[in-house]
């Protein structure tokens, strides 16, 4: 004979909470993207020989060249940035950490094109780097939600 509990409708969820329903759409969205480009990244390091011009671009790394130390950086980036996405959009674990890594990376990578490399290279001018406010809310939002995301 089965007991019956008064607490029955709170031992299970209707609307039980997921790791994707954490994320904002805009975050889904440019997931999605990068998951793309980081695709594409690999195929560009795989056929880069074949390749003359291809413009690489990236935090205000900029190359046309595939397989130079730039375009290397560049290309590992977008596959980082694409292993990110894959692991947020299909509720990995650890996708949290990495993209706030990531979002870490990226504003590093953006102060030094903004704030050092000019005054070091004659052919790179200061320009602002306008890929530090969606960098910021990004960072703020994976800092908000790690702990949650987690313990799901």
């Amino acid at each position: 004979m089965e007991e019956k509990s008064d607490f029955k409708e709170f031992d299970t969820q209707k609307n039980p909470l997921t790791r994707k329903s954490l994320l904002p759409g805009w975050i889904k969205f440019f997931s999605w993207f990068f998951l793309l480009v980081g695709t594409a990244g690999i195929l560009i390091l795989a056929v880069g020989f074949f390749l003359n011009d291809t413009t690489l671009s990236l935090y205000g790394l900029k190359t046309e060249q595939p397989y130079s130390i730039t375009g290397f950086i560049v290309c590992y980036l977008y596959i980082f940035k694409g292993i990110v996405s894959y692991g947020l959009l299909f509720e990995k674990k650890w996708a949290p950490v990495a993209a706030i890594i990531d979002a870490v990376l990226g504003i590093i990578i953006c102060i030094l094109m903004m704030a050092v490399v000019p005054f070091i290279s004659e052919t790179i001018h200061f320009t602002i780097r306008l890929e530090l406010i969606p960098l910021y809310y990004y960072i703020t939002k994976m800092l908000e939600i790690r702990k949650t995301w987690i313990n799901i």
